[in-house]
């Protein structure tokens, strides 16, 4: 029987993930560094774990696996040398990072993965999955697709380990897809967006859609842009910071993005979509990705959520709905 196990169970969204995999009956093993933790966790959840360091990880440690889903972050750190291992072992890679540099690895390994039958998958919560299922909708609606841009709105707090890929976001520099090629784009300037309660303020920063936008649409400018509202984006001492918002700040605030595409006559199609809290919204994701990887919905080399589930897969997480313009 193929079994998927969950790396960094013990985190704040690997933990609700846990939960999921359990409530689905899936077979999972959960995986990471603290063992105290992992043991208590795996007596709730009445399922076998695993303790080791990513940066450390051995072919032996995961032998008997079919699917690896990473929720320790920041990737920048778990991504290589998980994403090499699983290669080396046969084991197809899931994570829910949207660091950019973590998609570019994953693009340089691609080949080597294929030759292998292995599937490198980043991108399977949100940010990736919502964003990427509607670039592929909204850039059918227009005739020969040239430009997009894709704006996430961010509310409500971020978590700890959020805040610490964010860092790693900021740290590779604002990058733009220009005529298929992915470039610094320092002079990047601000615009706005409608995310469906009038146009707000958008700045430029480097999520991982500038390459699985590339890889699904096929569409050569690509250039992506966050709203920040409230206390999304933490200062200071980041690890200090509380795990995550609470189930009451999660239902709160909803999670919003917009992708506009410009066709080669100049017709701009646009569409918001919307749905529940990043937070809630990433262990649905990436467990019922790792859920049809499992059954055999898989494409060996690096791919995007698209086009392994189809435009589809955001809408059947529960509360998603899309708007078009």
């Amino acid at each position: 029987m193929s079994t998927l196990l969950i790396y960094g169970a013990t985190g704040y969204t690997g933990r609700m993930a846990a939960k999921r995999a359990k409530a689905l009956d899936l077979n999972f093993e959960i995986a990471g560094r603290s063992k105290q933790q992992l043991a208590t966790l795996a007596a709730q959840l009445d399922v076998p774990y695993r303790v080791f360091d990513a940066g450390a990880v051995l072919e032996t440690d995961l032998s008997g696996i079919s699917v690896l889903l990473n929720f320790a972050g920041p990737f920048a750190q778990t991504a290589e040398p998980l994403m090499n291992a699983c290669i080396k072992s046969g084991v197809d890679y899931l994570d829910i990072t949207a660091e950019i540099n973590v998609y570019r690895l994953a693009e340089r390994l691609g080949v080597q993965a294929a030759a292998n039958k292995v599937m490198l998958l980043p991108g399977v919560g949100w940010d990736v999955v919502p964003t990427d299922s509607l670039a592929v909708q909204v850039a059918r609606r227009v005739e020969k697709p040239l430009a997009m841009s894709i704006a996430l709105q961010v509310p409500g707090s971020m978590s700890r380990g959020s805040a610490m890929s964010v860092s790693e976001i900021i740290g590779a520099g604002l990058l733009a897809r220009v005529d298929g090629e992915l470039v610094m784009a320092p002079d990047a300037t601000p615009r706005d967006f409608d995310f469906g309660q009038g146009p707000v303020l958008c700045v430029p920063l480097s999520f991982g859609d500038l390459v699985t936008g590339w890889h699904s649409t096929g569409i050569p400018n690509i250039a992506m842009y966050v709203n920040i509202a409230g206390d999304a984006f933490p200062e200071g001492d980041l690890s200090q910071l509380p795990d995550g918002p609470t189930a009451e700040q999660r239902d709160a605030h909803r999670a919003r993005a917009v992708v506009e595409v410009i066709g080669a006559d100049g017709v701009t199609a646009t569409s918001v979509i919307e749905t529940v809290n990043g937070y809630s919204y990433t262990p649905l994701a990436a467990v019922e990705a790792a859920r049809r990887v499992l059954n055999g919905e898989r494409r060996p080399g690096f791919a995007t959520p698209a086009t392994v589930f189809g435009d589809g897969f955001a809408e059947s997480i529960a509360g998603t709905i899309i708007t078009d313009f």
